[in-house]
């Protein structure tokens, strides 16, 4: 197999990597220490327990950087049975933190939409149950699109004589995941992103016409407005990848770009603010 040639953008991709391996790492691994250790002596909270699957989403994107720098660098070197698990928990990590999202902002409305009632079942239990049906969801769609690649063959020779994980398809292939793809791009994004946006604004009305102070208004209003953006920035340029590709019946070239994005908007957005959000939204929300 030939090396590839490096573009400009391979450049910045390579930067974008070994960033998010430097940063990410230690970072995410601090903040599950000190949530499991707040767990075991407080106890777990729904905050905290949605906290842990974050950590853990952004662990299973960023313990393989170096994987993913190598493949930039040289192609796929790896032996093929590698590939499915290392794109596993590549795509896992976009569609798990999306919807855990989804699960935090849901539950930050409900908070201030229905505080006493929804005190009575705030539990870490109900929050376990979510995240455990959340990530089935994902695992059931990742599993049917790698069904759709056929066969095993994850890795594949490009034009240039290039291998490449989970890159290239043949025409009966992409006739199978392209539509996955698309279903995905709407379940897994579209309809949490309307939830989202949805429970966002109430937020915003409800806390508008409150009693709290106006300090307190504006930190809830940052912190709902922030989850937003992040959900916005870091998961629209690689769904509508989908959508494209759907349209077009292909797999879009730029579609690498938009998962790049997605992981160095995740790390520099989603990981300082939002880990400080949950934690702050139990002292700001009316009647949580």
């Amino acid at each position: 197999n030939d090396i590839p040639k490096q573009t400009p953008s391979d450049f910045v991709s390579l930067l974008v990597y070994i960033l998010t391996f430097l940063l990410g790492l230690p970072g995410n691994l601090l903040v599950l220490f000190v949530y499991i250790r707040k767990a075991r002596k407080h106890g777990a909270t729904p905050n905290v327990v949605y906290a842990l699957n974050l950590c853990v989403a952004n662990l299973a994107l960023v313990s393989w950087m170096p994987v993913k720098v190598a493949e930039t660098l040289q192609g796929w070197a790896l032996p093929a049975a590698v590939c499915p698990v290392y794109s596993f928990f590549l795509f896992s990590s976009v569609y798990g933190s999306s919807l855990i999202l989804t699960a935090v902002v849901v539950g930050r409305y409900l908070s201030i939409a229905y505080p006493i009632t929804y005190k009575l079942y705030r539990r870490a239990r109900t929050s376990c149950l979510v995240s455990a049906i959340l990530w089935l969801l994902v695992l059931v769609h990742l599993g049917f699109a790698f069904i759709a690649e056929g066969g095993g063959h994850f890795v594949s020779l490009s034009e240039e004589n290039v291998s490449a994980c989970y890159e290239n398809f043949t025409q009966e292939q992409l006739e199978v995941l392209v539509p996955v793809r698309l279903e995905m791009a709407l379940l897994l994004f579209m309809v949490p992103l309307v939830l989202s946006a949805f429970c966002t604004l109430r937020c915003l009305v409800l806390v508008r016409h409150s009693a709290l102070p106006s300090v307190g208004k504006r930190r809830v209003l940052a912190i709902a407005l922030s989850t937003l953006v992040v959900f916005v920035v870091c998961y629209l340029p690689y769904n509508v990848s989908h959508v494209v590709g759907f349209v077009l019946y292909t797999n879009v070239e730029w579609r690498s770009e938009a998962i790049t994005l997605n992981w160095m908007v995740a790390q520099n957005l989603k990981s300082k603010k939002l880990h400080r959000s949950i934690i702050k939204e139990v002292h700001t929300a009316p009647g949580s």
